[in-house]
């Protein structure tokens, strides 16, 4: 049976480039981010990169993928989720993601997931859950 676990992040580095020629929409961007986890995720800092759709100038779709170092309800180890979200003209993000299949190390070898944020403009944390499954 699956294990739950929860917590937060906060964002601690997002450096945003456009990638697509214009300034017309839609538009394409890479964003090169670092995260800090707590709870049941303890990841200081993270590495993700995103691919970013702008269908607007404040909507659109992305996916992206994440390294997390540190631990995972007391187990140590790395692992590597895919994310993949929307954004709205109101500032709410909506993301789910996925454990990457044999990308985790240390205690955390064998690791399959998946979890799932809202990150509502302006609010200093986002709140996760992950349910996951340890071989």
């Amino acid at each position: 049976m699956p294990a739950q676990t929860s917590g937060h992040f906060t964002y601690a580095d997002w450096k945003e480039r456009t990638v697509s020629p214009g300034g017309t929409y839609p538009k394409l961007a890479h964003a090169s981010v670092t995260n800090a986890f707590s709870g049941g995720i303890e990841a200081a800092g993270t590495t993700c990169e995103y691919t970013i759709v702008y269908g607007t100038e404040k909507t659109g779709t992305f996916t992206g993928m994440e390294v997390l170092a540190g631990s995972l309800d007391g187990r140590a180890g790395t692992f590597v989720v895919e994310e993949r979200g929307t954004f709205g003209a109101d500032g709410t993000v909506h993301c789910t993601f996925e454990v990457v299949p044999d990308a985790a190390t240390g205690e955390l070898t064998g690791l399959r997931g998946t979890g799932a944020f809202t990150a509502v403009q302006g609010e200093p944390a986002v709140a996760y859950t992950f349910d996951y499954e340890l071989d």
